[in-house]
């Protein structure tokens, strides 16, 4: 189908039938043309899995044909790995053609504003370089197999509460540097087939309803040429979507076509915006019905081991006092096993990602078979459901805690029921429930070597984390990760993830704190460009542990870094080396992170932001150099006045560590700017005419017969502060409105000219 005739198809489809192509035939399929061969495509929910529904018109999210059960985003994107990521795509690609699947729904590049947003999990950072760098490299591996995906949720979609209406107020420059960022990479680095738009309102206007969101960024600055979807539900007024750029309204809603057809015929909706969202419906089946009509066979043992192999390289070792991890035969023959999680996995988020696994590890018969033995092991607590908690959580700790009284070391698996995270809703606490955290304390007391594994989909606070000798960060690890967690903790594999989002020591601390979730339909984006690590850093908040940290089972160390400016202005790249060596006994991976600091600039500046990454794998004592290029986007920042990305010239810092607040080496580099000139207007300070390249020389003359003393320098800080309209009532001779607005003009002149 990939020489279908778009063109032609479109000359011949009548205007119902082109009407009916921009909604959807049932909840996840595409409407067909049968007289013209147009064929119909599947669609299904991602992004770790597929969750191909059954029935296929149907919206039960626990009725699906089994697939693999990859980790959630929380764990692929703590690995930090773009090979990694690009892999399980596409396996996720090959999956998706097996079950006759043309559209994979993912991934998810919305940033982790605040730590209580339920549906955290399916999003990879609070950073937008590396959310928009992991998503880019899901989307190739995915439609390397000619299936498409769909980058969601456009934009500014960072809570589940009231997220049908709730409109993100956001100022300009957030929304660039942030909020959009992340999405401006993926759709350039992945250029996925289709964007799924958000059901949220951006300063007031629905997504599904933006012309500037859909058309003009996406579109027109960012060359996005692929289909845009809304959200399930998310088009509430068709013929205005088709308008703005949305071209696929799901799901199937016919009752909505006479909408559209009345704004074609009465001339509120032109034809021709109509035949471009037909376009691309088109287009989307041409791209994609061949990959999902070719069925391959899937070698689900291969999948497993995928799987397996990427929840490992997503878990964080957090702490490890003296190197208690990993554990030998002996130290795990002689260790016992605590936590329901262990027996009954956590393995994913709740919501339309709810894949049926085709299988599913649990870390307690993982080590058992490690161990080669029959570890102990006591429940401890209860976990809560929808029914309720279902045990005494007083019998089950008291049973625990006889347990690991004189055991060697007490592998205590912790974790967020399913019920706290899922779409639709937020969570209700950033802690661990109190049942877990009384357990916890009270094993403590008894057993000094206790290993906390934790099973969630985002930051939990961890006041407890003195009372753990060490602690294991495994998130939602996917149907394997209950032997991923198992190779973690006895060596088999390093644990290979960093945090890609800041663990507050409380909720409080965090940045959106008293702006989230909002109220009467609005949440305000108080916090600004300060989110994640950036409020942190700027605000010097202590924190549970950092944004990028993440210990292994070796060390490294960094030698100097070099950095070497070519080129200026928008243009200018700078040349970044340093070596990293592993100084342990071990094999490992170190994630070495690129930040930029720019310490003096004309607008706020957080104190530094992650500008590039690499993983790098060494064996003991082993060297290697790594190399990035930044460019001026890496330096540059949006002017609010301009609405362009700008690269203010001056000295930049580059700073080269293993966490956001591990920086191992640092360089200064002079960059030359380009020329900033801002646009003049009667409500201009007299201190922008004066510094204007044209208005500055035409103005100077008119200073020397002010009535104010300039050497003044209170009154001439109020003379320089003041409008120039202003200044034109003032009385200084020759200097009045007329006088200004002739000014005004001679500069347009003269700057064009």
């Amino acid at each position: 189908m990939t020489d279908l005739d778009v063109e032609r198809l479109l000359s011949e489809l009548t205007l119902e039938e082109k009407v009916a192509l921009t909604t959807g035939a049932t909840a996840w399929t595409s409407v067909a043309v049968e007289r013209l061969d147009i064929p119909s495509i599947t669609v299904t929910d991602g992004p770790h899995g597929v969750r191909l529904a059954t029935p296929s018109e149907g919206f039960d999210l626990t009725a699906a044909e089994p697939a693999t059960c990859f980790p959630t985003a929380a764990t692929l994107g703590s690995a930090w790995d773009l090979e990694l990521l690009e892999r399980v795509g596409e396996a996720l690609g090959v999956e998706s053609r097996a079950h006759g699947v043309a559209v994979l729904l993912g991934p998810g590049a919305n940033i982790k504003r605040h730590p209580l947003c339920g549906r955290n999990f399916e999003y990879f950072s609070e950073d937008p370089v590396l959310s928009g760098e992991l998503a880019a490299a899901f989307i190739r591996g995915v439609q390397s197999q000619g299936v498409g995906t769909s980058l969601k949720h456009y934009a500014v979609n960072n809570q589940e509460t009231d997220r049908m209406r709730v409109s993100a107020q956001v100022d300009e420059r957030t929304l660039r540097e942030i909020y959009l960022h992340s999405f401006e990479r993926a759709v350039k680095g992945g250029k996925p087939y289709t964007v799924m738009c958000s059901y949220n309102r951006i300063n007031g206007t629905y997504a599904a309803e933006d012309h500037w969101l859909l058309t003009e960024v996406l579109r027109e600055e960012w060359g996005f040429d692929g289909l845009v979807v809304s959200d399930w539900g998310a088009a509430r007024n068709r013929p205005r979507s088709i308008a703005a750029g949305l071209d696929w309204a799901m799901p199937a809603s016919p009752a909505t076509n006479d909408d559209v057809l009345a704004a074609v015929r009465d001339g509120s909706l032109s034809e021709a915006d109509l035949d471009t969202a037909v376009r691309r419906v088109l287009q989307m089946v041409a791209r994609t019905w061949a990959a999902a009509n070719d069925r391959p066979e899937v070698d689900d043992d291969a999948h497993h081991a995928l799987a397996r192999e990427a929840a490992a390289a997503g878990t964080v070792l957090l702490k490890n006092d003296g190197d208690l991890l990993p554990l030998d035969a002996q130290a795990l023959r002689g260790a016992v096993v605590v936590g329901e999680f262990a027996r009954t996995p956590r393995f994913q988020g709740a919501g339309s990602s709810l894949v049926n696994a085709t299988r599913l590890d649990d870390a307690l018969t993982a080590l058992r078979e490690a161990a080669g033995t029959e570890l102990p092991f006591a429940p401890g607590f209860s976990v809560e459901g929808p029914g309720g908690r279902d045990g005494d959580d007083d019998a089950l700790r008291a049973e625990a805690v006889e347990l690991a009284r004189g055991a060697g070391t007490v592998l205590l698996f912790l974790g967020l029921p399913a019920v706290d995270e899922s779409e639709s809703y937020d969570r209700p606490r950033l802690g661990l429930p109190e049942n877990q955290v009384r357990l916890l304390e009270a094993i403590a007391e008894v057993n000094e070597d206790v290993v906390v594994v934790l099973a969630n989909g985002s930051a939990v606070s961890m006041p407890w984390a003195a009372r753990a000798r060490a602690i294991v960060e495994a998130w939602l690890g996917g149907q394997a990760g209950g032997s991923a967690v198992a190779d973690v903790l006895t060596g088999a594999v390093e644990p290979g993830g960093r945090l890609t989002e800041t663990i507050p020591l409380r909720l409080e601390d965090a940045p959106a704190f008293g702006n989230f979730p909002g109220e009467a339909h609005e949440v305000r984006y108080g916090e600004g460009l300060l989110v994640g690590y950036r409020w942190y850093d700027a605000r010097a908040i202590d924190v549970a542990f950092p944004f990028g940290h993440g210990l292994g089972y070796t060390t490294f160390s960094y030698g100097d870094v070099s950095a070497e400016v070519r080129g200026s202005g928008a243009e200018v790249e700078v040349d970044v080396r340093v070596t990293v060596t592993n100084t342990g006994s071990r094999a490992g991976s170190e994630v070495v992170q690129v930040y930029v600091a720019d310490p003096v600039a004309s607008v706020q500046r957080p104190e530094r932001e992650l500008r590039a990454f690499a993983k790098v794998h060494l064996e003991p004592g082993a060297s290697h150099e790594v190399s990035f290029t930044l460019s001026g986007r890496d330096l540059a920042f949006w002017h609010p006045i301009l609405h362009r990305w700008v690269v203010e010239g001056g000295v930049f810092e580059i700073l080269v560590g293993a966490s956001s607040r591990d920086l191992r080496t640092s360089a200064v580099v002079e960059v030359e700017g380009e020329e900033i000139v801002l646009p003049l207007s009667p409500e201009s300070s007299l201190a922008e005419f004066l510094n204007h390249p044209v208005a500055g020389p035409l103005v100077e003359p008119f200073l020397e017969h002010s009535p104010v003393p300039l050497d003044d320098p209170q009154l001439s800080f109020f003379i320089l502060e003041s409008q120039a309209q202003t200044l034109a009532t003032f009385g200084i001779p020759g200097f009045d409105r007329q006088t200004l607005a002739d000014l005004l003009a001679e500069v347009e002149r003269r700057s064009a000219g």
